[in-house]
């Protein structure tokens, strides 16, 4: 999906960058499938402000996705393409043939008029999920559940895609898009092909009043504030600020944070590839 510069007629658009989305064909979602949801704008149950920096933003209705894809052996006909603004990856709208409706995420390359199935019988082809155990080796994978029956709950997000590295016994192998290789249960499932959207790390937003609208706040640096108000803050001049610290004190960055009794550490062939 090419990107496209738009003429500078206006101080937010001379770095905007923004996606051409060719490939969706439907501008209104499938009312059937969807439902208000609520921006909790940072509060808690208390109406206090738990969470900095977020607040306002465009009214968004959520689409419910089928991440579970239980409908065995029940071929379905992609319908549309569409946006969702809840995630960075597009959704597809599937027609099951005994009529019903569901949204997955849309693969790569998926067109309206294809026809995709699920379960231990569905071909290892670009929309089909099917279990681990038989997806052939070296093929790109996404939505993997982690344990049987829970629903897609890694590589989601646009242009991502997982490795089908080996199977051994109860186990297979999965190469993360973060290079972390994992053993997953054979008997969890996933769909064939990379997610949708792939150019969408080359999108600029172009001006600040564009992450309002995403419910994105203002952040103000650490090192701005004073020192009652973040470890990093105060000091004569323009201090740096010492080692990178949350507002909590804790380690920012370098530091591991991952528990050594966390039960998926067996799970881990090969931790993910760091810069530090």
């Amino acid at each position: 999906m090419p990107v496209k510069k738009l003429n500078p007629i206006t101080p937010g658009m001379r770095f905007r960058v923004q996606l051409t989305h060719e490939e969706l064909t439907a501008s209104r979602p499938e009312k059937s499938l969807v439902e208000s949801i609520h921006d909790s704008g940072g509060r808690n149950n208390q109406g206090r402000m738990t969470m900095r920096y977020r607040g306002g933003g465009h009214k968004k209705q959520y689409r419910r996705i089928d991440f579970l894809r239980d409908k065995d052996s029940i071929p379905a006909k992609v319908n549309s393409i569409e946006y969702d603004p809840n995630r960075s990856a597009h959704i597809a709208l599937l027609f099951y043939a005994d009529g019903e409706k569901r949204y997955i995420i849309a693969p790569h390359g998926l067109k309206v008029g294809d026809q995709v199935m699920s379960g231990p019988n569905a071909t290892p082809d670009v929309g089909n999920t099917l279990p681990l155990g038989q997806v052939p080796l070296g093929s790109a994978i996404h939505a993997i559940e982690l344990h049987p029956g829970q629903g897609a709950c890694l590589v989601r997000s646009a242009g991502t895609a997982a490795t089908m590295m080996g199977k051994e016994d109860r186990y297979v192998s999965v190469k993360m898009p973060s290079g972390e290789i994992r053993r997953i249960l054979a008997t969890c499932r996933a769909t064939m092909g990379s997610t949708s959207n792939p150019d969408h790390s080359l999108e600029r937003i172009g001006k600040a009043g564009r992450n309002r609208w995403l419910g994105q706040r203002p952040r103000t640096r650490g090192v701005a504030m004073n020192p009652v108000d973040h470890p990093m803050g105060g000091g004569e001049g323009r201090a740096s600020g010492g080692h990178p610290r949350s507002r909590k004190g804790l380690i920012a960055k370098g530091a591991k944070t991952r528990s050594r009794k966390k039960h998926s550490s067996k799970l881990i062939i090969s931790r993910r590839k760091t810069t530090n």
